[in-house]
């Protein structure tokens, strides 16, 4: 079952909808359990593929699990505009706190090899008790492949691991990215991150029914394009879409910004857990002494799960030596590793300046996060995102460089990304 859309040409409804229907159509399947995004993917066509999925099987019993990870829960109102008419009786929640079956592990010895010596801990391999139940006659996780700051290329097994699974393979995962440097997997495939995936899957789900369909999109005068569709059940798979990402969604420029705007969606950014994306995948292409406006009129709160929220709110986007001293000093952080690699993610590290206009947060919430404060209605009058245009735009006489969706890939200057 391995199948390969596009590459060279945008893929169309018609060609996923045929693929699927060859892939999928008279095999005898009586329930299927679909591993889609959620709503902070909303551009992956994620949704619009479960929804071509649900109605080519009618007489299949299909569930479907977001792969949350440790995002909340999607509404009934998300779940409508990410999927479709899909019944929402039809969605499961992962809980990745308590629904997660311990499998084995990632041995110390293999972590601290691949990861350079950064880690030296074993990883719990844990995913969502639904993955091993054998009434399912296949598990489709559905994914957009674009430069990560965690892995270096999502989605694939991240997928797995990550959206559907624990708290040791979610924190640790996030915590060896931050350790090895984020800068040195963004944009690139066989990632420590990764690497341990590999093991996971190679020694403890060979066994499970597990198709990959995994897309790279970018955005075309507005709208999400689909560039590649790539289906199969092993690693080639996402190689191949690895390759079309890395044409599509990595902007390499040739001078670093001054400054950057950037622009979070308030239905895809509630929080700056989802919304410092605006961060990570700019922060190669930023100059030093530069700056960052997050326009963020959707952003409300900071974790996505209640403990991580208040780990957020203790302790602030710090940098790298602040959260190693925090992490030492904190048992609750040392419980939540994730946590501490995302406040490593969302720090400057002091090159520039970070201004978060948030709908969402007083000035003394975003002071407090040790980000600057621009008010978000003077911020969105000032940086009209109806007129700006992706890349160099001029704003009161003033040279600023606009991205309109920092999930859609990654901006980097050459001489920065190529080091």
């Amino acid at each position: 079952m391995n199948y390969f859309l596009g590459g060279d040409h945008p893929v169309t409804d018609a060609e996923i909808e045929t693929t699927l229907r060859e892939m999928l159509c008279g095999k005898g399947l009586k329930k299927i359990l679909l591993l889609p995004p959620d709503i902070t993917r909303l551009n992956s066509y994620g949704g619009v593929i479960s929804n071509m999925i649900y109605k080519l099987l009618p007489d299949c019993e299909v569930d479907v699990m977001p792969a949350l990870g440790s995002h909340v829960k999607m509404t009934r109102e998300e779940a409508a505009r990410m999927y479709g008419d899909i019944p929402y009786e039809r969605f499961i929640e992962h809980r990745w706190r308590e629904d997660v079956v311990k499998l084995g592990e990632v041995p110390a010895d293999y972590v601290k090899e691949v990861s350079e010596g950064y880690m030296d801990a074993a990883i719990d391999v844990e995913v969502n008790k639904r993955l091993l139940d054998k009434s399912y006659d296949l598990i489709l996780s559905i994914g957009q492949v674009v430069p990560h700051e965690v892995v270096g290329m999502a989605n694939y097994l991240k997928n797995v691991f990550v959206g559907c699974g624990g708290a040791s393979m979610i924190n640790y995962s996030h915590y060896l990215g931050a350790l090895y440097g984020m800068e040195r997997m963004m944009g690139r495939d066989h990632s420590p991150v990764h690497k341990v995936f590999d093991y996971a899957y190679e020694h403890y789900l060979q066994e499970i029914p597990l198709t990959f369909i995994l897309t790279v999109t970018s955005p075309v005068d507005g709208k999400t394009q689909v560039d590649a569709v790539s289906i199969g059940s092993q690693r080639d798979t996402f190689e191949k879409a690895v390759a079309v990402s890395q044409k599509r969604n990595l902007d390499i420029l040739d001078k670093p910004i001054k400054k950057a705007v950037v622009y979070l969606d308030p239905d895809e950014f509630r929080t700056t857990w989802v919304g410092n994306k605006s961060i990570y995948r700019t922060r190669m292409a930023i100059d030093d002494g530069g700056e960052l406006i997050v326009l963020a009129p959707g952003v409300h709160g900071c974790g996505e799960d209640p403990i991580n929220d208040v780990l957020i709110r203790r302790h602030g986007y710090i940098g790298r030596e602040g959260v190693f001293a925090a992490v030492k000093s904190d048992p609750e952080l040392q419980e939540n590793l994730g946590v501490a690699a995302h406040l490593i993610h969302g720090s400057s590290e002091g090159r520039f300046r970070i201004t978060y206009a948030a709908g969402g947060l007083t000035k003394e919430e975003v002071e407090s996060l040790n980000f600057s404060y621009m008010d978000c209605d003077e911020a969105l009058k000032k940086y009209d995102i109806t007129k700006l245009k992706n890349g160099y735009n001029t704003v009161d006489g003033e040279e600023i460089f606009f991205i309109s969706n920092p999930a859609l890939g990654l901006w980097a200057f050459k001489d920065r990304f190529y080091a």
